[in-house]
């Protein structure tokens, strides 16, 4: 979910099992990636209908994609992911004219942070939204996700 106007990139790892249910990226009824949006960008997200969320994220400059294209998993943990198939990432970045940065939400989308640093463009590692990061408050994921959000202007 990335067009010509995207300046920041979100990667995930793979969609867990309700997003994939849902048909949603972040459709987990806990994770955390909406509600930061909606915080960082000071509208309910989480009233819109999906179609319109993701419009709203793709006028501001973000768009989203997945590190794997496909894999194995039991479950929805990245711990679990096996055979793991990567996107084209440099063929996106490619289409993706505006492009400013990279970030990576969670561990195991970071593995691929030596395919994004081979891109020319600044990467960064971001606190994972998903429930299973409760190591992290919500205030703490939000304050680190709008540090790399104000830094390319999504703010």
């Amino acid at each position: 979910m990335a067009g010509p106007a995207t300046r920041l990139l979100v990667l995930g790892s793979f969609p867990g099992a309700a997003s994939l249910r849902a048909q949603q990226y972040y459709g987990h009824p806990r994770n955390h990636f909406w509600p930061i949006l909606s915080a960082l960008w000071n509208t309910d997200l989480m009233t819109m209908p999906y179609a319109d969320r993701l419009s709203a994220m793709q006028a501001r400059g973000l768009g989203l994609w997945d590190v794997y294209a496909a894999c194995r998993r039991e479950g929805s943990l990245d711990s679990a992911i096996t055979d793991a198939v990567p996107n084209d990432l440099p063929g996106l970045a490619a289409r993706l004219p505006q492009l400013q940065a990279i970030a990576h939400n969670g561990g195991e989308s970071a593995r691929a942070m030596k395919v994004t640093a081979a891109l020319g463009l600044p990467v960064h590692r971001l606190p994972s939204t998903s429930p299973a990061n409760a190591s992290w408050s919500f205030e703490r994921k939000r304050a680190a996700w709008a540090a790399v959000f104000n830094r390319h202007g999504l703010t």
